[in-house]
């Protein structure tokens, strides 16, 4: 396949994704502002790539790729923590940042049975860039949903070109939700998930610090928005009744922020995202694989490959001051969890098997009788 057309199934998806978000609908979450694009992206430096595949009547599945900085990550690594919500799941190179407190690679989203092609576009990556001539062992991050419902994932669809494609679409910016990448055969409480995003910004009192967080949501439980229980009341909809009886599934949450954190807080912040997908709905069931990925951008912090100084330097933010990214992580994990799904629209895969797109219409409605609607 040659780049021109892999161009084309990553870029496919930005002309379908016409749907306003629900910020714009009036569906305020939380009370602290979003940054410029409410994305990840706000974070300075971070880029998001996908690649989307979808072939034929049965593959529905791609990739997606959060970078730290446009950078050798690897020379400059970036502290970095991962958070266990529930670990039914297959999530690579977790040992490593929990004993280093660090990430080398970029971070990688894609299906369960993906995993370990994704490691090695990663590690083929990383050796690849100009200085790792010598570099003999790597740690690749990648994270998984199982999208098996709606795609074929026992064919292996996804090639090494294909990850790389998605390193190499990853733009700062306006980052594409719904039906793309990593999400393009996701589901979500029982509706088509997929990718989401969102971003808090604290006021300069509060440190002007940035958290953005971006999701790959295939989870199941009682959809819950601004406290309102979607999921009860939408019942009647027969369509709800034939897609996945079980909760099961799985969430994976990417926390960017530029606070100067260490490993330890900022495993701290991963475990308060955890929170945000629960005011969803989310119940971190027996069979989820909820996996929290949290890294700081912060300069000062990055670790270097190799240094002749046996001893680091590095100014790091004092626990009291951890508060309010708390409340700005939990905010933006929830709102990136109802982007993925407001975005994602009705899709047909694996089998003939279809999963509804949320029904905004009828959501509306609801979040409008309960006053919940801000416009």
């Amino acid at each position: 396949m040659n780049r021109l057309l892999l161009l084309f199934f990553c870029l496919t998806s930005v002309l379908a994704n016409a749907r306003q978000r629900p910020a714009e609908l009036g569906v305020k979450i939380g009370v602290l502002p979003s940054g410029e694009f409410n994305a990840i992206t706000d974070v300075k430096g971070v880029k998001v790539g996908h690649f989307t595949f979808i072939q034929g009547d049965n593959v529905r599945t791609g990739v997606t790729s959060i970078l730290p900085y446009d950078g050798n990550i690897f020379q400059s690594k970036v502290p970095a923590a991962i958070y266990l919500g529930n670990a039914f799941g297959k999530l690579a190179g977790y040992t490593q940042v929990k004993e280093l407190g660090n990430i080398e690679t970029p971070i990688l989203l894609t299906n369960t049975l993906a995993v370990a092609d994704a490691s090695k576009a990663l590690v083929k990556y990383t050796i690849a860039l100009p200085g790792n001539e010598n570099v003999r062992s790597v740690n690749p991050v990648v994270g998984e949903t199982n999208d098996s419902y709606l795609n074929d994932i026992r064919s292996f669809p996804l090639q090494p070109e294909h990850f790389a494609a998605a390193i190499d679409a990853a733009t700062s910016g306006k980052v594409e939700e719904g039906n793309v990448g990593a999400g393009t055969g996701t589901v979500c409480f029982g509706y088509k998930g997929g990718i989401g995003t969102s971003s808090r910004k604290l006021p300069e009192t509060l440190g002007g610090y940035t958290v953005g967080v971006l999701v790959q949501t295939n989870f199941g439980g009682n959809l819950t928005i601004d406290g309102e229980a979607i999921d009860e009341i939408l019942e009647q909809y027969p369509y709800r009744k034939q897609i996945l009886g079980s909760v099961d599934g799985s969430c994976m949450i990417v926390v960017a922020t530029d606070a100067p954190l260490d490993a330890r807080n900022l495993e701290r912040l991963a475990k308060r995202a955890i929170l945000g997908l629960g005011r969803t709905g989310g119940i971190a069931s027996n069979g989820s694989g909820d996996y929290v990925i949290a890294f700081s951008t912060d300069e000062g912090l990055r670790v270097p490959y190799d240094t002749s100084s046996p001893t680091l330097t590095q100014s790091i933010l004092s626990n009291d001051h951890m508060s309010p990214l708390f409340m700005a992580v939990i905010e933006a994990t929830e709102e990136a969890i109802l982007n993925s799904l407001w975005a994602a629209t009705t899709m047909t895969g694996f089998e003939g098997r279809t999963v509804k797109e949320l029904p905004e219409e009828e959501v509306l409605k609801i979040l409008k009788k309960a006053g919940k609607l801000k416009k």
